[in-house]
Parts: structure tokens; sequence; C-alpha cells
């Protein structure tokens, strides 16, 4: 279902999504409350859900949608304001799995090739996500599928014809067998944590859990828009009592303190003289990511030697080949597992690649982290 006050918008994202075969469009309405209607009497999977819209906002329609069926994926569509990452923020802590910065017009939503891929991919991973959740069948062919519509009003539009959009990422691996490493017990020099997908809520649970007397420093990347890490960077503050800093070229890497990749920039260190320095680029992406994982990784080793490295939730497999590199460079690696992942893409595949020593819940990776810091 796509809830959006802009009948143009809504137009545009129904031929951006059933443009691919596998995706249909239930619903199409204009404000909150008749999302709320909709979804009552309609078979709904995956919800695109605007933040600023008239007679009810998606904020405040957010958790009753919530109520009628708790296990329909929500993803948060809004242009990039500091209020809008902020609301978005906020409604990932109120359950929405996911965000979405839509271009400012529609002539850029059109010409930007990366949008309907990233709209795409978003849809389908969550359409696999509730589907497993449910124990419902996956289509063959494709990793997920929206279901048909059950009788209820509906202002679903006509299919228009479109071209296909760019290929979507492809969607994260269902569950695999995987074998860990014995850990190095060798103290590690750095800390390094990847996250995409369901990353902010992992990184507030596990950076509060982590004891501030751990002295090593930690440097986060997380793919998000910039804008949105600037407000990150304070609501990693607030909720962890660590002091967190989008980080600047330049930076002296403190002891004890947290730099977050800002977004649009990889973040990668260099040593000068006795002194790690931050140096951000804007190399192309990698991973289809800016920031990605894997360039931060390959500069703490070089800069540092002895990593430890943590991939948590996030689609697509971003830090596997960084993780790679810290294990044959004598580091360490630990991964979120699958059941408290949002999407089990990025921590799965490092997983899956035999990469880790520990893979576990969100909830215990905190202390895991604390443990191998301290050798």
């Amino acid at each position: 279902m796509l809830v959006d006050d802009s009948a143009v918008i809504r137009g545009l994202f129904t031929r951006f999504l059933e443009a691919d075969p596998d995706v249909k469009i239930v619903a199409s309405v204009g404000d909150g409350q008749r999302a709320i209607d909709t979804l009552k009497n309609n078979d709904v999977e995956i919800i695109v859900l605007d933040i600023e819209m008239p007679r009810m906002d998606g904020i405040t329609a957010l958790p009753e949608l919530l109520k009628v069926d708790p296990k329909v994926q929500i993803v948060m569509a809004s242009t990039l304001t500091a209020r809008n990452a902020e609301i978005s923020l906020k409604a990932l802590s109120l359950g929405a799995r996911d965000y979405l910065t839509k271009p400012s017009s529609t002539s850029e939503m059109t010409g930007a090739a990366d949008f309907p891929s990233d709209l795409l991919s978003k849809v389908k991973a969550f359409g696999a996500q509730r589907r497993r959740k449910v124990g419902a069948a996956q289509p063959s062919g494709a990793p997920a599928t929206a279901r048909t519509a059950a009788p209820g009003k509906t202002d679903a539009p006509a299919r228009p014809a479109a071209a296909r959009p760019a290929a979507a990422r492809p969607a994260p691996a269902a569950s695999a067998q995987f074998t860990l490493r014995k850990p190095s017990g060798r103290k590690p020099e750095v800390i390094g944590i990847g996250s995409s997908t369901g990353g902010p809520q992992a990184l507030f649970k596990v950076l509060a859990d982590i004891p501030k007397t751990i002295r090593q420093p930690i440097l986060v990347t997380q793919h998000m828009p910039p804008t949105f890490t600037t407000i990150l960077a304070e609501h990693i503050t607030k909720s962890s009592g660590w002091v967190c800093s989008e980080a600047k070229s330049g930076d002296v890497v403190a002891p004890g303190r947290i730099y977050l990749a800002p977004g649009g920039y990889h973040m990668t260190v260099k040593a000068e003289g006795t002194e790690k320095v931050i140096a951000l680029n804007q190399e192309p992406p990698e991973n289809f990511c800016r920031p990605a994982v894997d360039p931060m990784m390959r500069s703490l080793i070089k800069a540092y030697g002895r990593v430890l490295a943590v991939i948590l939730t996030g689609m697509g497999h971003d830090g596997r080949e960084g993780c790679r590199a810290v294990v044959e460079a004598g580091g360490d690696v630990i991964a979120q597992d699958e059941t408290t992942s949002v999407v089990w893409g990025m921590p799965g595949a490092v997983a899956q690649a035999g990469l880790c020593c520990e893979v576990l819940p969100v909830t215990d990776i905190g202390a895991s982290v604390q443990r191998l810091a301290r050798g």
C-alpha cells in the first residue's frame, strides 16, 4: 500500500514498483486515516508511508497501522530535511522497519536512477521478511511478492505502462549454516562497526551496552544519507552516553570516542606520525553504498593493525570483504544473528563466509565487544 498525499508521487511509485512483475500495489491512499481504514479490509505486506500529510500524518498513523497488523512492514518516505530525518529516526523507534529519502521534485525522482532501484529493493526485501515471519511461501522465481488484496474498498490505481527500472540489489539470503572461527585472543587497537537497514536501533542498544571503560576508538559506518547521519550522531550520544560525532576530515581519532561516517562520504583513517587522522572521500560507491563499510575496514587495518569488527543488521553484503581482511590481519569479527536483525544481509554474509568468532543476538553484542576488546 502506498500512502502519500500527492497522487503524482503515488503514481510514480506505482510505475517504479509494478514494472517488476512480482510486485502488486494493493491500495493507494492520500492520508494516514485512510491507510488505517484500508488496512483493516485488505491483505497488505508492505506500506510505504509518507511523513507529511493532511488529516493524519505518517508518524501519527504508524502506531495505529501496527495495531491493525503488527506484522505489516512499514517504510517511511520523506524528503531530505533535518526535521524529516528526526521524525524518521523516531519512526524507527516506534516500529517502522526502514526509511526512504524521496527526491525533492518529481523531475529529480524520475531522473534519479538509484531511487527506483532503492525503492524496489526495500519493498522486495521486506516482502521476503514478512513472508518468513508469517510462514508464507515465497513466490517461485522472486525474492518477494505482494499478495492479492482481499475484498474491500481501495483506490488502487490502474497499472501504467513503464520500462523496468534499474536492477534491484539482491534480496538477503535465507537462513544458512555457518562455522565460527576461534577468537584470536589478541587485544584490538580499534573497533569498527558497520550497519544498514535497522541499524540505528541496533547501534543504540550495542553502544549503550559497551562500558565507557573501553578505551579503543569506535568508528561506525551506517548506510544513511546526509542530514540523517548528523541527527544519528546526536541520538547516539544521548542514548549511549558515549561522545559521538559525525566525522570530519582532519579529525584526530581519540580513545574512548565514537566517529560516525557522514552521509555521502567514505570514512577512512590514515596514520600521520603517532596520530590517526580521519580522511573522508567521495570515491565511487562500493557495494552500492557511500559511505561503505569495506573501505573503512581496510583503512583501519592499515592504520592500526588489529581490528575488532562488528557487523549489524543490514541489506546486501557490504563489510564482508573488509571483514575478510580483518581476519587475515589477525583481528576478530562479531555479527548480529538472524533472529534479531531487521534484514540478515550484511551480518549473514560475513557469518556464511566463515569470518565470525561470534554470531549473537543484539542484546549480547555489547558484552562480547567488552570481552574481546580487553583481549
